[in-house]
């Protein structure tokens, strides 16, 4: 059983006129098999801890800490991360010209297992993972994300995901840019991976419209850098009727 321990956790962004903070005391805990919904308005710092749990340098710790099984996260550096069994789906996936899907995904594959995995076996794994996501196999010969719609994006987001199997996933407003058969597929795939691998999830979002497809065990409400109220699935339901106002304006001390 694996377990993701964030503890009173601060962090801020340089900005021209000085440091900003913008996490300011998270505390969570994210099990194996349980899912986590992290809700909040635009600019609450949802996406900066997504960002700052996977080690993007842009962001400075000041305090806190942040451990995966008993280890210093924060210790770690990007890539050790990943081996280490966290994994980021991110809002806005990058492209990578001249490296194809098929490539990368093997490459990523090798980095987290430690070895690479044999020809044969792997283009039949990833076949299987691509067609439950109802992707064409000429997609494997693109290159990363070049050229791919918003729904094409989140779908080899859910397939590295669905292959490289992490402890822990974070997925950062993975239904953002998808219509309604886009979230329906990449939803299905997020559960096929919860069910078969017992992983920890923690799924950032802003809208609920995600929430009634992958069932969330805790919901919490993230307003200016915080955890304000945590509950379970019907908080979701009181935040779609009600919205983020009243916690907006009596934001936790």
């Amino acid at each position: 059983m694996s377990a993701l321990v964030i503890t009173d956790l601060h962090a801020s962004v340089t900005t021209e006129s000085g440091p900003r903070e913008i996490l300011r005391g998270v505390s969570l805990t994210v099990e194996s098999g349980k899912t986590h919904a992290v809700m909040g308005p635009n600019g609450s710092g949802k996406s900066t801890l997504a960002y700052v749990i996977a080690g993007h340098p842009k962001y400075t710790v000041t305090s806190g800490s942040i451990e995966l099984d008993g280890e210093d996260v924060l210790a770690m550096s990007v890539d050790e991360r990943a081996r280490a069994g966290l994994f980021l789906a991110m809002q806005y996936p990058v492209e990578v010209p001249g490296v194809s899907v098929s490539n990368f995904l093997r490459t990523s594959a090798t980095a987290v297992r430690g070895e690479a995995p044999k020809l044969r076996l792997w283009i039949k794994e990833m076949k299987e993972a691509m067609l439950a996501l109802q992707m064409d196999p000429a997609f494997a010969e693109r290159n990363v994300n070049e050229g791919f719609s918003g729904g094409e994006k989140k779908r080899h987001e859910i397939l590295q995901l669905s292959l490289l199997k992490p402890k822990i996933a974070i997925l950062d407003e993975t239904d953002s840019g998808l219509d309604v058969d886009a979230l329906r597929i990449v939803s299905e795939g997020v559960n096929a991976f919860r069910e078969s691998s017992d992983a920890g999830t923690l799924l950032i979002t802003h809208y609920t419209r995600i929430l009634r497809y992958i069932s969330p065990d805790v919901v919490h409400v993230f307003v200016d850098g915080r955890i304000v109220e945590s509950g379970g699935p019907e908080l979701a339901e009181v935040l779609e009727s009600e919205g983020y106002e009243r916690f907006v304006q009596t934001p936790a001390s």
